[in-house]
């Protein structure tokens, strides 16, 4: 009986590693002086970081889609002429070497003896493994200014899925960031 609560116990702990998520982590940080609702348009810096060899990139147009609808949420406009806000963005992907560690039911010779030969019931056994792990960066910077207003980065395991629907992580990993976006534009004035 107690070696079958112990394969119990072993499998569930297998289980609960195998459940884990890779949801990015999210970090902000912005000017405690600026006024976000003081703003109501936004656009694009000149030269984004993600395109390479002066040509826009297909992850730069997911990343202005995805970034104007959160900003449209927001009740900002885009200006492309003269805005009060300007987003760049950047992102970085890396290997990352590490160890899986899974426990595993112990057995040795002596297990036919009870007592003090018995073996300890859980061990853990450690495996390499290598994965990629990709930050985006948000900048949105005052315009007049050039100053930077905002920002927010996501960090987190990119899995196969994510490389193969890049679209779908970008809006994912923006709108994960925009969620702790705090402002929202400033109503029109209506000239009386």
């Amino acid at each position: 009986m107690k070696r079958h609560a112990a394969w119990i116990a072993a499998a569930a702990i297998a289980m609960a590693g195998c459940a884990t998520t890779y949801s990015p982590d999210i970090s902000i940080d912005y000017d405690h002086t600026a006024n976000l609702a003081s703003y109501r348009t936004f656009g694009f810096t000149n030269q984004l970081g993600t395109d390479r060899a002066g040509y826009t990139t297909l992850v730069t147009k997911y990343f202005k889609d995805a970034v104007s609808r959160e900003m449209e949420k927001r009740g900002y406009e885009y200006d492309e002429k003269d805005p009060d806000l300007l987003v760049n963005f950047y992102t970085n992907v890396r290997e990352v070497n590490d160890f899986q560690r899974t426990p595993t039911m112990g057995y040795s010779y002596f297990n036919y003896r009870y007592g003090l030969y018995g073996t300890w019931p859980l061990y853990e056994t450690a495996y390499p493994v290598t994965y990629k792990v990709g930050t985006v960066n948000v900048d949105i910077v005052d315009g007049e200014k050039m100053q930077l207003v905002w920002q927010g980065v996501a960090e987190g395991r990119i899995t196969q899925e994510d490389l193969k629907n890049q679209q779908q992580g970008i809006d994912a990993a923006v709108g994960e960031i925009f969620q702790r976006f705090s402002g929202t534009a400033a109503p029109e004035k209506v000239a009386s």
